[in-house]
């Protein structure tokens, strides 16, 4: 999992497209990019991200609880961390995840590339409130947005939320996500 501004998929400037329409072109692009805050690390490009193959491993774990839901989380902390996120893996049991962890609230973009299995996605608010829920298709490049501001993004197995009954407005106790193990 990396995550990424949304990409532009078709060069602003054509033939057909003068400088003046260009020009508002990029104005308004840069003012979506002021909108929503990257999470790549400056100098982080698309094409570098995962290039290893191999699944990261060593994380620090938390236990985070929403009722009598529990999840086992790694937590992806620092830039490398969450660009790499759960790429390469070939599988991801039900009562494990990864907790993308955030200092302050931003809007977020996900994308699945060379990750091999189809997630579930909540980005939470930092309070614990479960503000979105989102399903990603497994070696998908489409950005999947935040609608609002969160601190956190928890991956999970495709469909884990509902077969657990957690939906949009849940909480889960955050406070696993500083204790660190």
């Amino acid at each position: 999992m990396r995550i990424q501004l949304s990409p532009f998929r078709h060069s602003i400037w054509s033939k057909r497209a003068g400088a003046p329409a260009a020009t508002a072109v990029m104005a308004l692009a840069l003012a979506a990019a002021a909108i929503s805050v990257s999470c790549v690390p400056s100098g982080g490009s698309p094409a570098a991200s995962g290039s290893s193959g191999r699944p990261q491993s060593g994380l620090a774990t938390a236990e985070l609880s929403s009722g009598d839901v529990l999840i086992v989380v790694e937590l992806a902390v620092g830039p490398s961390e969450q660009e790499t996120g759960l790429m390469h893996r070939k599988d991801l049991a039900d009562g494990r995840g990864m907790l993308f962890v955030y200092d302050d609230d931003r809007r977020l973009s996900f994308w699945m590339k060379n990750t091999l299995i189809p997630l579930s996605i909540a980005y939470i608010g930092a309070d614990g409130t479960i503000k979105e829920i989102h399903a990603m298709q497994a070696l998908s490049l489409a950005p999947v947005e935040s609608e609002r501001y969160v601190r956190y993004a928890l991956e999970a197995p495709l469909g884990w939320f509902g077969r657990v009954g957690l939906r949009v407005g849940d909480r889960f106790d955050m406070s696993g996500a500083t204790q660190r193990k």
